[in-house]
């Protein structure tokens, strides 16, 4: 008797339904109507149309949404922190020093700018070096009046050639504003803050109030504003930063450290910096600093190969108490300039 294949189904018992090809089409199914969302204005299309994004940031303070677009540096007003001046300890420290306590005169803390003695003494350098040319000039007179009068028209040649001319100031002038552009981050922002809000639902609201702020100057805003819904606000990983993570990563020592969540921390502190005027923040993270070296270790760590061994070298050789208080002022920069919105 031939044995039967323990493939082959018995032929005696009835076969089962085929359930997978149903879930099969259903995925079909979900994956047609995902498409047909893409084509007809879903989420996807809307960011795509329009260059705006939508992005998670956690704080120690919470979970924020927000938005943010990428643009020529040359087409954007920078967010206006006129009102952060007066909290700025250095501008005040400034502002103090220039006043006088006991008779509220102003005072020049500039050891370079001339004082009343130093403007008496090159006024009578002056005095002394008029009376030697009219002596000089006397005694040539005597001598020979014709030489002093090529002296006189050498003398003016030579101060109208010392002269610079107006063409010269328009020169560096147009040297100074030809910046050239790049491309620049801009949030949801107004007034040097950061606008996070709790729920997509209170962004939603927000966006569509027509309050100001500085992505209303962004190509694409408005239809951001006609077409949002509170679907549509659904960042992905790579528009989520974990910036409350930070420190306490930092502190668990180099054999702890997550490349990515502190690489990617530095790629949104460097954007939110930037777009919000934090001079702090960006010098913290200028280049050839303590933690812009730490993040070059990061991504050669990161990137495998013989750089990566080089990067763990040189991640050894950084602080990990020092990199993570530079990273809890870093983030408490940020959160400073915060402004929830539920």
């Amino acid at each position: 008797m031939a044995r039967q294949s323990p493939n082959r189904p018995d032929a005696d018992k009835p076969e089962p339904d085929l359930e997978i090809d149903e879930d099969l089409e259903e995925v079909d199914e979900e994956e047609e109507a995902e498409a047909e969302d893409a084509s007809s204005g879903g989420p996807s299309s809307l960011w795509a149309d329009t260059r705006i994004d939508p992005v998670e940031i956690a704080l120690p303070s919470g979970v924020g949404y927000t938005l943010r677009a990428y643009r020529l540096s040359t087409s954007l007003t920078p967010t206006d922190i006129g009102d952060r001046d007066e909290d700025d300890p250095f501008a005040a420290k400034a502002r103090h020093a220039m006043l006088d306590d006991d008779d509220d005169t102003v005072v020049i803390l500039d050891d370079d700018f001339p004082g009343d003695e130093d403007e008496e003494d090159a006024e009578e350098a002056k005095r002394r070096g008029r009376h030697a040319r009219d002596d000089s000039g006397s005694d040539s007179d005597d001598s020979d009046s014709d030489s002093d009068s090529d002296d006189s028209d050498s003398d003016s040649d030579s101060d109208e050639a010392d002269e610079p001319s107006a063409e010269d100031f328009e020169d560096e002038e147009e040297e100074e504003e030809e910046a050239p552009a790049e491309e620049v981050p801009v949030f949801l922002s107004h007034r040097g803050k950061l606008l996070l809000f709790k729920s997509p639902e209170s962004l939603v609201t927000f966006v569509r109030s027509g309050a100001p702020n500085d992505l209303a100057q962004v190509d694409g805003w408005a239809e951001v504003v006609e077409r949002i819904q509170p679907a549509d606000v659904a960042p992905s990983d790579d528009d989520s930063y974990e910036l409350d993570l930070v420190v306490e990563n930092l502190r668990g020592g180099h054999d702890t450290w997550d490349f990515n969540l502190l690489i990617e921390a530095g790629e949104a502190a460097r954007d939110l910096s930037y777009a919000l005027r934090l001079t702090p923040v960006l010098t913290a993270l200028s280049p050839g600093s303590p933690l812009d070296d730490l993040d070059e270790a990061l991504r050669s760590a990161a990137g495998g190969g013989i750089g990566a061994f080089r990067g763990r070298r040189r991640l050894k050789k950084i602080g990990a108490q020092q990199a993570s208080l530079g990273w809890r002022t870093i983030i408490g920069k940020i959160s400073a300039a915060v402004d929830w919105r539920d």
